[in-house]
């Protein structure tokens, strides 16, 4: 949502704005799978890089892989049979044969816990251009095409995802206190993958970060940097996932806060 989507009609916008938001919600889990793999590698710690494998080849498979099959069967066709978006369907379908490769290698696993992070970041980089293009090119070409309705095609994907994209994230502020700092159960950051969400997006931004403490397990937690004090963020999350996260402020200002978000053991 970086990019202003004009559509035909208004249920096309706000199904865009939905994939977008998606998009960035798939986007934020990857990236703290990723970093979870990459600093368990660093750090030598090949039990825990190898439980972070196997975490990220299970999220691909169950989130990444089909969704891309969706797009394939839902979206993509209307896209290519557009003279403009032939050639950019072609050029996505290739890059989601690549992105199944990198998949695949992290699966096998053979390669020690170097190889893997290093495919990792690889997909990492890969999906983001991947999405980038999605987002800029080929949901615009679609929302802008007649007879076509993003509507009707997301609708598709849910069918065949068998499951309804949350489109909550489009909403306000909220009106919960919440997104306060506490040390109940208070747990050492270190080691806590990091999202620095000073480089996303605006519009997008709580839509990521939603995505990569949807993969945070019980007792695990999140580090993350922003540009300001994320006190409606804060609100959200204890909307979201009420009571779940303690938050600790490790940074307070004035040009960065970063904050340790720890879920609850229980």
């Amino acid at each position: 949502m970086s990019d202003i989507v004009i559509a035909t009609s208004e249920a096309d916008a706000r199904a865009a704005e939905a994939v977008e938001a998606h998009h960035a919600q798939m986007s934020g889990a990857l990236t703290i799978h990723v970093e979870a793999l990459v600093a368990a590698a660093a750090r030598l710690e090949f039990l825990a890089a190898e439980d972070a494998r196997r975490l990220l080849a299970g999220w691909c498979n169950e989130e990444l892989l089909p969704h891309a099959q969706a797009e394939e069967q839902a979206l993509y066709p209307a896209a290519g049979a557009t003279t403009e978006g032939r050639l950019l369907v072609d050029a996505m379908l290739e890059e989601h044969r690549l992105i199944g490769d990198l998949v695949h290698g992290l699966e096998d696993g053979t390669g020690g816990p170097v190889r893997a992070a290093a495919a990792a970041v690889a997909l990492r980089v890969l999906f983001e251009s991947h999405l980038a293009k999605e987002n800029r090119l080929v949901l615009p070409l679609l929302a802008t095409t007649p007879g076509v309705s993003v509507a009707a095609l997301l609708e598709g994907m849910h069918d065949l995802l068998g499951h309804q994209a949350d489109q909550a994230d489009q909403a306000g502020e909220p009106s919960g206190c919440g997104g306060h700092a506490c040390s109940c159960g208070e747990r050492q950051a270190e080691g806590y993958p990091e999202l620095d969400a000073r480089s996303i997006p605006h519009a997008i931004r709580h839509a990521t970060i939603f995505g990569a403490l949807d993969t945070v397990a019980a007792g695990g937690g999140l580090v993350l940097l922003a540009p300001h004090d994320p006190i409606p963020l804060l609100g959200q999350i204890d909307e979201r996932w009420p009571g779940e996260f303690a938050v600790e402020y490790l940074e307070n200002g004035p040009q960065t806060w970063r904050l340790a978000l720890t879920r609850s053991a229980a």
